[in-house]
């Protein structure tokens, strides 16, 4: 029977994956397009302009989608965890605040400018306000990993009349996770919308499309996944090691180790089923030695193991057994998908390999899928605590809601979200599918004497009749 609890974090967690989405891409474009813009000022290479036009309009959709994620998720804070606001408030709160105050005031007042004022303004002012803009979604990322590497690894206060109290603000925000945290979800941003770039452009490569933004768009993707792939495994491994040293619990069951034998040393476990009601990994094809290797740097190191902690104090170990592994498989699939691409630029094949093609094509929505079972790996398994080793997750929940009404609620949100964001999602990829243009910016914009009016909203770009005219293409070989 699922009780109310459960429903609870059910829905936060629907509600936080949505978000976790869209973010994640505008971090990358803003810089994507601050990139390419700035390119287009140094070299006046028109393909350059093409694709900031091309970009910014799914930019837009995914910043919009953000913000509207964004503000459902934190009512939650009140309405389904308000003990968790009650008794931690004192550090989310402030960490929160300072994120509207500094990132989304300044990611507003330079959107407008970078959306429609390309012809209003200079060249100079109009990049310095995309800049503004990428600067602001980093900064963003930076308080909101503040305050969720705090509940990871919380430091810097005090607990009087059972709140916590901030007495070292620096010590609350540059918290022992943190920097690995962020470094992590930057890169990954990164690699998400670089791996999406890269298959929008070998999707119209596959279909003929064949110009030179297109190929500028997946020539600089995949670089961008040959340079930050290598520097995420290596960021990840750093974060595992502090993992070790803070949340060894989260590390065990990550591994699947449950006991250590002496003279054994751990093994790494490469796949397995978890039972957690025998203590055991059934079917576990393991290296022998390997886990301490790399987590101990030494043969026969030990690392705490799953018995080492009450079974009350485990997190969920088959979930966070199979959502890391299925981000470090995603993960080796990036750097190979980058090898192949190195390969074929050495033999100038780079556009013309049909089966790389579909490859970047499927590795496409790879970072997000990533990037989500990245979250449920670090979140799940920090329980059952809310506040590691501070506050436990049953005791964050509102009091007195009952299971029928977490039900209710829980259905409403799925119900509404797979409308809105499914709408929102399926219009991005309409808009992905129609391609950049060349010369796509010199329509007019401004309505001027004699020109015709077009209306400024990035909403209006894809065409209603785009599936048409793609389908009339394919039929004609174009």
């Amino acid at each position: 029977m699922i009780d109310a609890l459960t429903l609870a974090r059910i829905q936060f967690g629907f509600t936080i994956s949505f978000h976790i989405v869209f973010p994640a891409l505008t971090i990358g474009l803003a810089s994507y397009l601050t990139v390419l813009e700035g390119l287009w000022l140094r070299s006046q290479r028109q393909a350059y302009m093409d694709l900031y036009h091309f970009w910014s309009k799914v930019f837009a959709v995914a910043f919009g989608m953000g913000v509207v994620s964004g503000l459902v998720m934190a009512y939650q804070f009140g309405t389904n965890w308000s003990n968790f606001s009650r008794f931690a408030g004192g550090v989310t709160g402030p960490l929160l605040a300072y994120e509207v105050l500094t990132a989304f005031f300044l990611e507003a007042g330079f959107l407008g400018v970078m959306l429609f004022g390309l012809k209003r303004v200079g060249p100079g002012l109009h990049f310095m306000s995309t800049a503004a803009v990428a600067v602001g979604t980093l900064i963003s990322a930076t308080w909101i990993l503040a305050s969720n590497s705090w509940m990871q690894t919380p430091q810097g206060h005090e607990i009087i009349d059972g709140r916590v109290v901030p007495v070292d603000w620096l010590r609350v925000i540059w918290n022992p996770s943190f920097p690995y945290r962020l470094a992590h979800m930057v890169v990954a941003a990164f690699l998400a919308t670089a791996l999406m770039v890269a298959g929008s452009a070998a999707w119209q490569l596959l279909r003929g499309r064949d110009n030179e933004p297109i190929r500028v768009m997946f020539s600089m993707a995949l670089w961008m996944v040959l340079i930050a792939a290598p520097i995420q495994a290596l960021i990840g491994d750093q974060h595992g090691l502090n993992t070790l040293e803070h949340q060894p619990a989260k590390l065990a069951a990550i591994e699947g180790h449950w006991e250590n034998r002496p003279g054994e040393g751990v093994p790494l476990v490469l796949f397995g089923l978890p039972d957690t009601a025998a203590e055991s990994t059934r079917y576990a094809v393991e290296i022998p030695h390997a886990g301490s290797l790399l987590l101990t740097h030494s043969w026969q190191g030990d690392i705490p193991a799953l018995k080492d902690f009450p079974r009350e104090d485990r997190p969920n170990v088959a979930v966070v057994f199979w959502t890391f592994r299925l981000m470090v498989g995603l993960g080796f699939l990036m750097i190979a998908l980058a090898l192949w691409a190195a390969w074929l630029r050495w033999r100038s094949r780079l556009f013309m390999s049909p089966a790389f093609l579909r490859f970047a094509v499927g590795m496409g929505p790879s970072g997000l899928v990533a990037i989500l079972a990245g979250w449920f790996t670090t979140e799940m398994g920090r329980q059952p605590w809310v506040v590691y080793g501070l506050m436990r997750t049953a005791d964050a929940a509102s009091p007195r809601h009952t299971t029928g009404q977490m039900a209710v609620t829980l259905a409403i949100f799925v119900a509404v979200y797979l409308l809105v964001f499914g709408a929102g999602t399926v219009y991005g990829l309409r808009l992905i599918a129609k391609g950049p243009l060349v010369h796509e910016g010199d329509d007019p914009v401004d309505g001027g004497p004699g020109e015709p009016r077009q209306p400024m909203r990035p909403l209006s770009a894809a065409d209603e009749d785009m599936p048409r005219t793609l389908s009339g293409e394919l039929r004609h070989g174009h």
